[in-house]
């Protein structure tokens, strides 16, 4: 699994002329499922993205969590995190888990970031969406559930 997190100000994804999820301080999340991935790897991406601490404390030295500044959650489904661009120009996609398999851990990631009190806005599985956001810092970090030491 993978997720690509970023701290944001705001942000927000539309679908055909409607937003069907924002958020306002806090992190825009792609999230990307594999074959293979299980709820280990669920587990180790949902703790890394509640507990990283990305947020500045008062002495302005990344030290807080998203829960710690209160901050809300934008999650977006990205199949395309595992584009394999080796051969060739064009990205292959072999990598990436059934829609259906991907969905439900989709499903999932956003319901334990809810379970643990956060406010958490999603795109729409499968749709062409528009996403806006205003990275803080900027800080992006990528997540990979296959990179555990």
């Amino acid at each position: 699994m993978r997720a690509v997190v970023q701290r944001v100000d705001r942000a927000k994804v539309t679908v055909d002329g409607t937003v069907t999820g924002e958020c306002s301080k806090g992190l825009m999340v792609l999230f990307g499922v594999a074959e293979g991935d299980t709820e280990k790897d669920l587990k180790y991406i949902v703790d890394k993205v509640i507990g990283l601490r990305i947020f500045e404390d008062d002495e302005g030295k990344m030290n807080l969590s998203v829960k710690d500044v209160g901050g809300e959650i934008l999650a977006v489904s990205q199949f395309t995190l595992y584009g394999d661009c080796r051969k060739g120009k064009r990205p292959s996609f072999d990598k990436a888990a059934k829609p259906d398999i991907a969905n439900a851990y989709y499903e999932q990631f956003v319901e334990a970031c809810r379970a643990q009190g956060l406010k958490v806005g999603t795109g729409v599985f499968r749709a062409h969406m528009l996403v806006e956001l205003v990275n803080n810092g900027p800080v992006t970090i990528i997540l990979d559930s296959t990179k555990i030491l």
